[in-house]
């Protein structure tokens, strides 16, 4: 019936409460919250998770929505957000609470901006007594009172990160006594803890302790370490870049903790012996990172092959004493391998990773092959033959990968769904081309500085493949044609980079407002042919745009600038030069207009 409220009169506070919590997007609680009084405050207790970000009175900010919100288990404070960034917990109704939160809010960024004290985090603690996860991102005012307060207070935490917080010893070592369920500690970039603290902590809740990070803590040595070794048994994720860690350190760890999992390591004084312990004693091992190493070689990545048989994601950054038969040891060894990564390790070439293409077909899902000299099409057409199952490849400034390659994977992994190619100068048309025709599946493309590409292989992907993501940014041979075909044929795409194609102009852009009108992100900088006109015409039907960028394009005046800004009414950003925004254009969306250049 016509103005009866069945809703509110028929359903009892737990269904709507059920309700709420079925809803998928912030925007729909959001958009509930201001039917009436009651869903307001019913959506209130559906809240979870709390995101903050720098403010004027953050402490003051924390009791407020310790007022509000009731069930909170999970909060985020990262001082690096902007002032100006929208409140993170929702609307609010207007009070006299609320009015002062959108006027620290609306406040630009000549505003002071305070640190959150340990008044609030002794604040987070009393207000929200379900909290579980904690993340305090470069909260620099925070100092072992407030820690030790809040530990006493939130003795449920279950993860805590505490990066680039000045932080010591002694609140930690509270953290270790109060929080026996803690399971997840992040102390990365934390300079002032010493060895003392993280002992302490490891003696008080090292048993629930699953993953442990520290970064940049130079004060903490293998004495840590041995201490996670002994009391953290059920450890399951260490990360490490240091280098006051050495071999001892990594050692104790892969003695004490056999159920380790995630093992990340940029420590330069680590040596073979360490991952001959991994290797031995990380029976479960599933994913290993390894980054800067100089003192380990083939025969510690060779234990890893041999005793680590469920690894399944290999990451080699920066290691130059590891050749081929390094990847040979894993590929025979670990043939569950799905991720493998190799970055800048110069003496890898062609044999160990068509190795990688023979035995471990049956898993690999994505490779990522960086800098990479000597690695050549033939590994590729080994990788095309056995990994059926690839979906995605990133190849940047691998100059010994040409079109062979490409077309051996185009007709091998016909379920490839991205393609990230930089700055590899043997690729052509020919091997796009084949993407186009074999991969239908594809839908993230990038195409980075690719000189020998041109339009005939949009053409082809425009035929072949609904696309999501294009960037072919540099490519200088692409034009209008490439781009029209792209448009015609990827009618789902929602980001688009062409920037520095000095050869497209505004018939392209047209053909792009006409077909793709999902699209949220477009870069266009450096385009010299696109106009005023083009750039209307583009955004005249992508009325969902967010982002656009434009800088160094002088056929884009302040007329087009103003054109995305009225025709646009979700625009979050416009990157533009200082001088082509008018003062109406500034008054209407200043806080989407971003400077690259104040003066030109």
């Amino acid at each position: 019936m016509r103005g009866q409220d069945w809703i509110n009169t028929c359903l009892p506070d737990e269904l709507v409460i059920e309700i709420f919590k079925h809803l998928d997007s912030k925007a729909s609680r959001d958009a509930c919250s201001l039917v009436c009084r009651r869903w307001l405050s019913l959506e209130r207790l559906t809240r979870t998770t709390l995101r903050i970000g720098a403010s004027r009175n953050p402490d003051l900010f924390i009791k407020l929505l310790a007022l509000r919100f009731h069930n909170v288990k999970t909060i985020h404070v990262d001082e690096r957000l902007s002032i100006s960034n929208p409140s993170p917990f929702g609307r609010i109704r207007v009070n006299e609470h609320s009015a002062r939160i959108r006027k620290l809010h609306s406040e630009r960024h000549d505003v002071q901006i305070e640190s959150l004290s340990d008044a609030g985090l002794s604040a987070i603690g009393d207000g929200f007594p379900k909290l579980e996860n904690l993340s305090l991102i470069w909260c620099s005012a925070v100092s072992n009172a407030g820690l030790t307060s809040f530990a006493h207070r939130c003795s449920f935490l279950t993860s805590l990160d505490l990066q680039g917080c000045y932080i010591g010893d002694v609140g930690l070592a509270d953290v270790g006594k109060c929080c026996k369920h803690l399971e997840d500690l992040n102390l990365r970039f934390c300079e002032s803890l010493t060895d003392t603290g993280l002992v302490k902590l490891a003696q008080g809740c090292g048993k629930s302790l699953k993953s442990l990070g520290v970064a940049a803590c130079i004060k903490i040595t293998d004495i840590s370490l041995a201490a996670v070794g002994s009391y953290c048994k059920s450890l399951e994720t260490l990360l490490l870049d240091s280098e006051s860690i050495h071999t001892g350190g990594v050692l104790s760890v892969a003695q004490g903790c056999p159920s380790l999992k995630v093992l990340k390591l940029q420590c330069t004084n680590v040596t073979d012996e360490a991952l001959i312990a991994v290797g031995t004693c990380c029976s479960s091992l599933e994913l290993l990172a390894l980054c800067s190493f100089q003192r380990f070689t083939d025969k510690g990545l060779r234990s890893i092959g041999e005793g680590c048989k469920k690894l399944k994601n290999l990451t080699l950054s920066d290691c130059y004493f590891l050749s081929d038969k390094a990847l040979e040891a894993i590929a025979t060894g670990c043939r569950e391998l799905t991720h493998l990564e190799v970055n800048g390790c110069h003496s890898i070439g062609t044999l160990g990773l068509g190795a990688i293409g023979r035995s471990c077909h049956r898993r690999m899902t994505e490779l990522a092959l960086l800098y990479c000299q000597k690695i050549g099409n033939h590994a590729l057409a080994e990788i095309g033959k056995g990994c059926k199952f690839l979906q995605a490849l990133h190849l940047v400034d691998c100059s010994s990968i040409g079109d062979e390659a490409i077309c051996s994977i185009a007709e091998g992994c016909r379920n490839l769904k991205k393609l990230h190619i930089r700055r590899c100068y043997e690729i052509g048309d020919k091997g796009i081309v084949a993407i186009g025709e074999h991969c239908k599946s594809l839908v993230d493309l990038s195409l980075r500085f690719c000189d020998r590409v041109g339009d005939e292989a949009l053409i082809a992907i425009g035929q072949g493949c609904s696309l999501q993501h294009l960037n072919v940014s540099g490519c200088h041979l692409i034009g209008d044609a490439g781009i029209i075909a792209i448009a015609r044929g990827c009618p789902q795409l929602s980001f688009l980079d062409v920037s520095v194609l000095q050869n497209l102009g505004d018939m392209a852009m047209a053909e792009l407002g006409e077909g793709c009108p999902l699209l949220k992100e477009v870069v266009l900088s450096h385009c010299r042919q696109i106009t005023d006109v083009g750039l209307g015409r583009l955004v005249k039907n992508c009325s969902i745009l967010e982002s656009c960028h434009v800088v160094y394009c002088p056929g884009i005046t302040s007329a087009g600038i103003a054109t995305v800004v009225s025709s646009c009414p979700n625009i979050k950003k416009v990157l533009v030069e200082k001088w082509k925004v008018s003062e109406r254009t500034k008054r209407r969306a200043g806080s989407a207009i971003s400077y690259l250049c104040v003066d030109l």
